[in-house]
């Protein structure tokens, strides 16, 4: 049975709290693979920068805090069950209404992040998508600028089997007026986050390598990234944005890292544009300090042992990819567990 997705009952909770979405500065990220590790990115600069930066991410490797920390410190315990006993009696009261259904898991965690950044008064709260977008439980806020990565095929049964239907739902976060970045995508999800971003008149800002290949995003990259090397377990880039260049070092893997590493300064752009501090120092040194493991990370080098989330088609490729290039090795082991709605079959046939 496929959930029932409608934004007023989560707008409803919301309301019931005094609206704590809209109390902090908003950067708004959606996208099938690479939105958390931009998200990460963007809040450790934003972070160095001198603010107050909250991050909401989904899902968690190990404790549900990791989705949601201030100026990378997860949330306690102790402000989590603070924050249900608050929120409870707000989120009874909806769910008896039930006007528009009951609220999920995700939509009660959502209403926990938002009022936990402003009862800390974060400055920025930089917000992912749980799933999809356009229904997603954090679509009720008002961005500075909205982010979209790589899109690819994943959650086909509530998003849509094909790319221009999953682009549309994660499309469906673009707000009128407010800037969008757009990580490379496949030429059918480019056009329809194109179109929106003309429909809603928000500038489309483009994120790619320097030198593209034939198959690239259908427009041309307005911010570009050339891959310098990589050296204990991090790589260096230069990335060429609109307001400047920026000679990265990032401790974060594989060639889509340097895509998303593009998309954040793209992001951090924007925000300095509308006069917020964010200098290039503090965006090469939030780059550089960014924490966010399990992504082609090394556990062990005797034997090497690397972990990564992937789990469509797409992101093994990727995987795959980046352990041919940035590892030796002469036999590989691989240990892999899927929930049940993955597609097993599509992620095999990459990694074998």
């Amino acid at each position: 049975q496929l959930l029932h997705f409608d934004l007023r009952r989560v707008a409803a909770l919301l309301e019931r709290l005094g609206n704590p979405h809209l109390a902090a500065k908003t950067v708004h990220i959606a996208g099938t693979k690479g939105k958390g590790s931009i998200a990460a990115m963007v809040a450790s600069a934003l972070t160095a920068s001198g603010y107050t930066t909250g991050l909401y991410t989904s899902p968690h490797l190990h404790s549900y805090n990791e989705r949601i920390r201030i100026d990378n410190v997860l949330i306690t315990d102790a402000a989590i069950v603070a924050l249900v006993e608050k929120l409870k009696p707000e989120i009874e009261r909806v769910n008896q209404e039930a006007t528009y259904g009951m609220l999920t898991t995700f939509e009660v965690t959502t209403a926990i992040a938002f009022e936990y950044f402003r009862s800390r008064g974060v400055d920025f709260q930089v917000i992912e998508t749980g799933l999809g977008g356009r229904l997603d439980a954090t679509n009720v806020v008002n961005p500075e600028v909205t982010v979209i990565s790589s899109i690819s095929l994943d959650h086909t049964a509530v998003l849509g089997n094909t790319l221009a239907k999953i682009a549309a739902e994660k499309a469906g976060i673009i707000k009128p007026g407010k800037p969008v970045i757009s990580s490379p995508q496949p030429d059918e999800a480019d056009e329809v986050i194109a179109q929106t971003c003309r429909e809603k008149g928000s500038n489309l800002i483009r994120v790619g390598p320097a030198c593209r290949s034939p198959q690239g995003t259908a427009g041309e990259p307005d911010v570009t990234w050339e891959f310098l090397g990589n050296a204990d377990e991090r790589q260096s880039l230069l990335v060429e944005g609109r307001l400047g260049s920026y000679d990265l070092n990032i401790p974060l893997l594989g060639r889509h890292q340097l895509d998303n590493a593009a998309a954040a300064v793209a992001t951090l752009e924007v925000l300095q544009e509308k006069g917020f501090r964010v200098s290039t120092d503090s965006i090469v040194r939030g780059l550089a300090g960014v924490d966010w493991p399990g992504r082609l990370q090394v556990l062990g080098r005797k034997p090497l042992l690397v972990v990564d989330g992937a789990h469509n088609g797409e992101s093994a490729a990727k995987l795959r990819q980046a352990l041919q290039e940035y590892f030796t090795f002469d036999r590989a082991i691989l240990i892999i567990g899927v929930s049940v709605d993955k597609d097993l079959p599509g992620i095999i046939k990459e990694l074998a």
